[in-house]
């Protein structure tokens, strides 16, 4: 026997330290090992002093309180004492289960003891009441056998004395129970629990193991030779599984699923002894997964709470050979570093960094966190979506009140908003680091845990202004679900087939504006609507710049700007169009503009310009007469601007260009309005002013000043 208890306080000293009974462990007589009879036969007479003092205080903590009127037991001061320390992790989780079955039966076995009349005992003081009601469960347990005292333990008085008490009372305490499951009609004491506590236990009995492969320590295809040669076979599906069965998650690649029935055997083999396979919940494999998917080659990781070691476990292996380190915080106690390395080196682990601050203490701009690129975030939560709540208050280190909220059934609001504060508060701080994402992981069934959380950090604005987090699907390995996952949050609701759990995953956004072209840029603009004044101003300026000339034109013209303003105005348009459009409008001016002015010319050199639409080339010139000077022509001066067409601004050398054309449109054919000079030769087209044959000499009136316009002519076409 103590060979037995070695080998069993050795398997939990490994870290293999997974149970699912709550109450109690069903080993199964036909299958079971040496090892195992001897487990059972220890478990059925009792356990040692500490683990039921242990016990006892546990249940003192986590007790349902009745009102005064209706108090007919009395457990003394609501003060705790500490525990006594555990010698090994398998008497902490015996004393948890024990303190969690007191807390299930507490109303049955109060009325066992009031029925009985063993209660209340003059000679056992009040603050020995828990003591006496876990003791009294594990009596009943045992069919109220004697207890096999160990001779390597010392006895405790307390423990004595009761043991004592209650074997002298046996008789009478069997009877009460049996009047007690008569008068519930319940073939056992697990029919008079409350219809939720019942579900919940056959959720936790039904619910499929979930293991997952250290892979520093051995392959995952030398874990299927194993596991054949043992004579489990694979199956495809989760559905399929059946004893002596097991099958592959569709979620993370190196995680095996079980029948819950085969738990004892499956802690006796050597996979599990030698570290190669580790009992966790799902949860924290998909956490850790999502967190690899995100790493780039020589990332670091940063854990922001120490949490189960075989979590920390599980990172390393996924970042084995990518030469990522793993930053865990919180490492208080130096005697607890020295256990954990130890455990580490032991699993194969050699990329782990314990740091002694706790995550909130640490800041951003930390040196030793410059290559950290994803942060996991495993707060503490209320917890009530764990499949087994011994195994999550024992690997992640959580408050005994677990216990008390899962029989409940609830969380008090008090608790639950000091909960979501702390975890707000953590998040936040999270976003301020320099990294590209965050795994936020709970298990949890409230959404004050899990969403608002999440929603409230983001609008929070908490981190970089320009690079802000959002919120993406989460990113598991290569034989994960091939269906691509359609909300951003991964939930799972407790079941019989899976625990509770909430997963987001909050990314940085990138700043595509660095490697954004111009068209992506005015894609955008055009999206939002911001383009709808520009394209208005673009088609204004068409029109000042090109005026309504013959018919041809003001068609075109008018063509124009209703194609203008239906694909500014009209929403039905894509944004390719708008694009398109715009940047034909910025196109055009800009080539105009580009084209050389031509300098101002002379009078003779505008003579010879060439017009298309210009009335006066039309005509050929005259010649003028040998020996005469030419009559001079009034003098063309630039047309000034309408009142009512402002000038463009910024546009100097198109103004100026039009000026010089408009000078040439204007150019007429001399008009014989002056007198010849003395000593000059008339126009031949004018003799026949100046005189005839037959008539006399006519004298044209002298010329006018310059003040004095000349008379408009009475001819309307003079030259003709």
């Amino acid at each position: 026997m103590p060979g037995s208890k070695s080998s069993s306080v050795s398997l939990h000293e490994d870290g293999i330290n997974d149970t699912s009974g709550l109450s109690e462990i069903n080993i199964s007589d036909e299958k079971g090992s040496a090892g195992k009879r001897t487990m059972a036969l220890i478990e059925k007479n009792g356990y040692q002093d500490s683990i039921y003092i242990n016990a006892a205080k546990v249940f003192q903590g986590i007790r349902t309180e009745k009102r005064k009127d209706r108090t007919l037991v009395r457990y003394g001061g609501d003060s705790v004492s500490p525990l006594l320390p555990f010698k090994d992790e398998y008497s902490q989780r015996v004393s948890y289960e024990l303190a969690f079955s007191a807390l299930k039966y507490q109303d049955l076995l109060e009325e066992i003891l009031l029925d009985s009349c063993v209660y209340p005992c003059y000679s056992i003081p009040d603050d020995l009441t828990s003591l006496l009601v876990v003791m009294l469960y594990d009596l009943q347990d045992r069919k109220f056998q004697t207890r096999e005292i160990f001779d390597e333990e010392e006895p405790i008085a307390e423990v004595q004395t009761v043991e004592r008490y209650l074997y002298s009372s046996r008789i009478k305490l069997a009877a009460a129970l049996a009047r007690c499951r008569i008068k519930h009609d319940a073939a056992s004491i697990e029919y008079i629990l409350p219809e939720t506590i019942r579900k919940q236990e056959q959720r936790a009995s039904a619910l499929p193991l979930c293991v997952w492969i250290n892979t520093l320590k051995i392959s995952l295809e030398d874990v299927f030779k194993d596991l054949k040669k043992k004579g489990f076979t694979r199956v495809e599906t989760l559905s399929d599984l059946h004893p002596y069965t097991y099958c592959m998650d569709q979620h993370c690649h190196d995680v095996l699923l079980f029948p819950s029935s085969h738990k004892e055997e499956l802690m006796n083999l050597d996979l599990f002894a030698d570290c190669k396979l580790l009992l966790q919940d799902k949860s924290r494999s998909l956490a850790v997964h999502s967190a690899q998917a995100l790493l780039s080659t020589g990332g670091d990781v940063l854990v922001a709470h120490i949490g189960s070691h075989l979590t920390i476990v599980h990172m390393s292996a996924l970042t084995a050979h990518s030469g990522s380190r793993i930053f865990v915080c919180g490492m208080k106690s130096s005697a607890k570093e020295a256990e954990l390395r130890d455990l580490f080196s032991h699993m194969g682990c050699k990329d782990i960094v314990l740091l002694n601050e706790d995550f909130t203490d640490i800041g951003p701009t930390d040196p030793r966190l410059t290559k950290a690129e994803v942060i996991v975030l495993l707060p503490q939560c209320s917890g009530l979506g764990a499949g087994s709540p011994i195994d999550f208050i024992l690997n992640e280190h959580r408050d005994t009140g677990l216990l008390r909220d899962l029989f409940r059934g609830c969380v008090s609001e008090d608790k639950l908003s000091i909960l979501a504060e702390r975890q707000l508060k953590e998040l936040r701080h999270a976003m301020t680091f320099n990294v590209q994402a965050i795994v936020y992981c709970t298990c949890s069934v409230y959404p004050e845990e899990n969403e608002l959380v999440v929603k409230k950090a983001l609008e929070s604005g908490a981190g970089d202004k320009l690079q802000r987090y959002r919120v993406i699907p989460p990113v598991f390995s290569a034989c994960s679900n091939p269906e691509a996952p359609t909300d951003v949050f991964f939930k799972t609701e407790p079941s019989e087939m899976s625990s509770g759990c909430f997963l987001a995953v909050l990314a940085r956004e990138e700043d595509s504006s660095k490697n954004m072209s111009f068209k992506d840029i005015l894609g955008r603009a055009a999206a939002k609507g911001l383009l709808e004044d520009i394209f208005g101003e673009k088609s204004k300026e068409e029109e000042k710049k090109h005026p309504n000339v013959g018919e041809k034109s003001k068609k075109e013209e008018k063509k124009r700007p209703k194609v203008t303003q239906r694909s500014s105005k009209t929403p039905a348009r894509g944004t390719e169009p708008k694009i398109a459009d715009f940047l034909r409008h910025q196109t055009v001016p800009s080539s105009k503009a580009a084209v050389p002015v031509p300098k101002p010319v002379s009078k003779t050199q505008q003579k010879n310009v060439v017009q298309p639409h210009s009335y006066a080339q039309k005509k050929k010139p005259i010649k003028p007469i040998a020996g005469a000077a030419p009559p001079s022509a009034p003098k063309c001066t630039p047309r000034p601007l309408p009142t009512g067409r402002p000038a463009l601004a910024g546009k100097p050398r198109v103004e100026r260009k039009r000026l010089v054309l408009k000078c040439i449109e204007i150019v007429f054919p001399p008009v014989v309005t002056q007198r010849n000079k003395p000593g000059t030769t008339p126009y031949s087209g004018f003799r026949g002013w100046a005189g005839t044959k037959g008539s006399s000499r006519r004298i044209l009136p002298p010329p006018l000043s310059k003040a004095v316009k000349p008379a408009v002519l009475g001819h309307p076409q003079p030259w003709l």
